[in-house]
């Protein structure tokens, strides 16, 4: 859910702070103070368009910033997209400057609208009045209804990636056939080149490391044997000192037991230096300087630099290439049995996903005529009188298409082939139109409303877990009042039982139901309008729908309606 969101400088607002909790949130205020503006704030970090136009007169920037609660969802996109998780919350902040740029940032990490946009449906969904219906796509609607039905995707997922795989390398395969002809005489010399060669890993590197002790022999066996020497050979050695000493302390240690554990260490010592005079000598016994060893290296180690500079940055990487120039040329040779098992393996993939499509399609019909019903009944007991249709066209089925034409198959998706159509009829007699043509933004709200109840409805009785999000309504009042308004507020709190949900309203109806109630407020200071955000206690809560309702003076009447109305609603 939402837990706060901040605006600096931004439209009319200087700095605001809200603070949000679970269930429903509602902002009321005078009009012109700032309610709307922060809905639009919450759009714009969901990846609404920006505009110079925001930043508040006389300032360089606008900031506006939000903290959420992560989700599963969230978190896997933004690691998709390299971006470190915060733990239990997530971060978003967009900076508009005055010339119009702008930057954004999550979890306090440079990122894109882009990004914004991809997390904006596990965070939240804002029906302002200054927005259209973007926010809620073809994949949205798709997706609403599927949560509606229970409908799950992901056998037509994991059917159209076996599809989409096995389309690619037949793709491949044939579109690339002259070009793989003209090139077989180069792979089969780059292949033989490779193969005669006998490249083992890591070869190079150990080659490396002998030339360098044989081009330095003399050296190396003059270092080891000195140290060898100075260890162990002679009476003035290392070992022989050690023995000394040792003798002298194993004599103290006969009279004295404190002595005892400085022997072992001695004898440990004398021990150690045995052994590395040993490994010292052996090495200077083993160095060969065989020139002719040399020169087989350095000519060796020509051969893999002239092949690591035409094939790859390392021995292995050469490898790898011989391996893929081998296989391309075995599909060459053996390209009618390849194109028989890829075309069969297509087949089998295309009939798989056709069969997960068409199963969606049904179960998606089965709930788009429930959820209609469902929804017509709920957007008309909200001060409106309309006709709802949710619709589910398959497209680049069998019966559209003689054969499976790039033009069918570019239809098929991971959630199926259905394009799903939320349509609506606002007055009698007039034909059923898409929602995205509904003009009245409040008519779209209270629709938008009426779908999530339905859902959550039916979600809440099945005992599905609902989804993480914040709903965000702005003033879905427009054009109503009195027991369609009552109605409203009674949805909007069963909403907020299972989803977060954050409304703009003006009307006291509404503002009863409030699970936290927020007054924003403007006033002057020192020339320059402020706006100021309050959680009110109940007290002020009371005071607050009194105000609704009167109008700027506030009566003892007003007031005990307005503790009635709150007591009420709950």
């Amino acid at each position: 859910m939402l837990v706060e969101l901040r605006a600096e400088n931004y439209a009319v607002i200087d700095h605001a702070i809200a603070s949000f909790g679970s269930g429903l949130n509602l902002l009321t205020g005078e009009t012109g103070a700032g309610k709307s503006i922060l809905v639009d704030a919450l759009a714009l970090l969901m990846g609404g368009k920006s505009s110079a136009d925001l930043v508040r007169h006389g300032a360089e920037k606008a900031v506006v910033s939000c903290v959420f609660e992560s989700t599963p969802g969230a978190e896997a996109i933004l690691e998709a997209n390299g971006i470190d998780s915060e733990g239990a919350e997530i971060i978003l902040r967009r900076e508009i400057l005055s010339t119009g740029k702008g930057r954004v940032f999550i979890n306090n990490q440079p990122a894109t609208v882009a990004v914004l946009k991809e997390l904006a449906p596990e965070l939240a969904l804002v029906h302002a009045q200054t927005e259209t219906l973007t926010s809620f796509d073809q994949s949205q609607q798709r997706n609403l209804l599927d949560r509606f039905g229970g409908i799950s995707a992901d056998e037509a997922a994991a059917a159209y990636a076996r599809w989409r795989a096995a389309q690619e390398r037949l793709d491949s395969l044939l579109q690339g056939e002259q070009d793989r002809l003209r090139m077989v005489d180069l792979w089969s010399y780059q292949a033989k080149e490779i193969e005669t060669a006998h490249l083992a890993p890591g070869e190079d590197e150990a080659l490396e490391t002998e030339k360098r002790v044989l081009a330095n022999a003399e050296k190396l066996y003059a270092a080891a044997m000195s140290g060898f020497e100075r260890l162990y050979e002679g009476g003035a050695s290392a070992e022989a000192a050690l023995g000394s000493a040792l003798r002298n302390v194993e004599e103290l240690a006969r009279y004295d037991a404190r002595f005892n554990d400085s022997a072992q260490q001695l004898a440990s010592a004398r021990a150690i230096v045995s052994d590395i005079g040993s490994t010292l000598r052996d090495y200077a016994e083993g160095i060969n300087s065989s020139p002719e060893r040399l020169s087989e290296i350095e000519d060796r180690l020509a051969l893999l630099d002239r092949l690591k500079r035409k094939y790859g940055k390392s021995v292995a990487e050469v490898i790898a290439f011989g391996e893929d120039v081998a296989r391309k040329l075995s599909e060459v040779e053996d390209r009618d049995e390849v194109l028989k098992t890829l075309r069969r393996e297509l087949g089998e993939a295309t009939d798989a996903y056709r069969q997960c499509a068409a199963a969606l399609t049904a179960e998606r019909q089965s709930a788009a005529m429930r959820l209609a019903k469902l929804a017509e009944a709920q957007i008309n007991s909200l001060a409106m009188k309309v006709r709802f249709e949710v619709a589910v066209n398959a497209q680049g089925t069998r019966e559209q298409e003689d054969e499976d034409t790039p033009e069918a198959t570019s239809r098929w998706t991971a959630s199926g082939w259905d394009e799903v159509e939320y349509r609506i009829a606002t007055n009698p007699g007039e034909p059923l139109k898409p929602l995205v043509e509904i003009a009245s933004g409040g008519e779209l709200s209270r629709v938008m409303l009426a779908l999530k109840v339905a859902v959550e409805e039916t979600s809440s009785k099945s005992k599905k877990r609902p989804t993480p999000r914040t709903l965000v309504f702005d003033e879905i009042d427009i054009g109503i009042g009195g027991r369609a308004a009552e109605a409203v507020g009674q949805k909007l709190k069963a909403l907020g039982r299972a989803q977060q949900v954050l409304c703009v309203t003006h009307l006291p109806q509404i503002a009863a139901f409030a699970d936290q109630h927020l007054a924003v407020e403007k006033r002057e200071d020192h020339g320059r309008t402020k706006t100021q955000i309050r959680v009110l206690d109940d007290r002020a809560r009371t005071h607050e729908v009194a105000r609704m309702l009167s109008g700027a003076k506030v009566t003892d009447t007003s007031l005990q309606h307005a503790a009635q109305m709150i007591a009420a609603s709950r």
